[in-house]
């Protein structure tokens, strides 16, 4: 079976402007170009636009996609075996997301409760759900999915406890970074003593500890506006400033 770029849009849900793009871009080229002029797919070129299709399913961008199908090593069992299990994983996640909004608007409506653990797993799974959405390419790409996926899996079994003592300690890192900033000293015990809080903060998400990551994630907090706005929304300069802390903290 062949179809023109409007049949192929029409069945696959693509639009024919995106179909051309991709051939553009090297992406998904067609077949042949029949007498008329019209691009012409067959079976390979649908087949390869639904392995595309999965990626965008799974927020990957364009660039990433050309580089993981152009690749030598592409071994497309084990590609779609991992869409298999990341797709599987977004619709667990999604279960629960959707029964807490679910038992949320009963106990509203009054006809249900919900325990504080029951209110306490919601919220993790959305803030798990919102640091993907916001931050996850960019954590996934430095490092690595195992790494995150263990992060998740760690910050998911957290108690209530632990996520009270966490939220208490990144409000004492702000204070002990404005502090230092205060006696512009880098160097000094109370910039020391920020640093080791952050390191302790980590450690409730981290599964292991390495002064090369800790000083990364420091260049990362200057690097990404998103990061850098949760400490400048405090003062100005202060992600560059705690940036220059954790360097001198790590010795990296």
């Amino acid at each position: 079976m062949e179809y023109t770029v409007n049949k192929l849009a029409g069945i696959s849900g693509v639009t024919t402007r995106t179909l051309r793009y991709y051939d553009e871009i090297g992406l998904l080229k067609p077949a042949r170009i029949n007498s008329s002029g019209y691009r012409i797919y067959g079976r390979n070129e649908v087949h390869r636009l639904q392995q595309i299709l999965f990626f965008r399913a799974l927020d990957i961008t364009l660039d990433e996609i050309k580089l993981i199908m152009m690749s030598e090593d592409f071994d497309e069992v084990k590609i779609l075996n991992t869409h298999y299990e990341k797709l599987m994983s977004k619709r667990a996640h999604l279960d629960l997301l959707i029964n807490n909004v679910k038992r949320t608007i009963e106990e509203a409506e009054g006809r249900t409760r919900m325990s504080d653990k029951e209110k306490f797993e919601g919220l993790k799974k959305n803030l798990i759900d919102e640091n993907e959405s916001k931050y996850g390419d960019e954590i996934r790409r430095k490092y690595g999915e195992e790494t995150v996926n263990r992060s998740n899996e760690k910050f998911a079994g957290m108690s209530e406890e632990t996520y009270n003592h966490a939220s208490k300690l990144a409000e004492d890192i702000i204070a002990l970074i404005l502090k230092a900033m205060d006696e512009n000293d880098t160097k000094g015990e109370t910039a020391m003593m920020a640093a080791e809080k952050h390191k302790e903060w980590l450690m409730v998400y981290w599964n292991e500890y390495s002064k090369e990551a800790h000083a990364g994630l420091g260049d990362m907090y200057v690097a990404d506006e998103r990061f850098t706005h949760y400490y400048d929304q405090h003062r100005l300069g202060a992600a560059k400033f705690f940036c220059e802390v954790l360097h001198v903290y790590t010795g990296v």
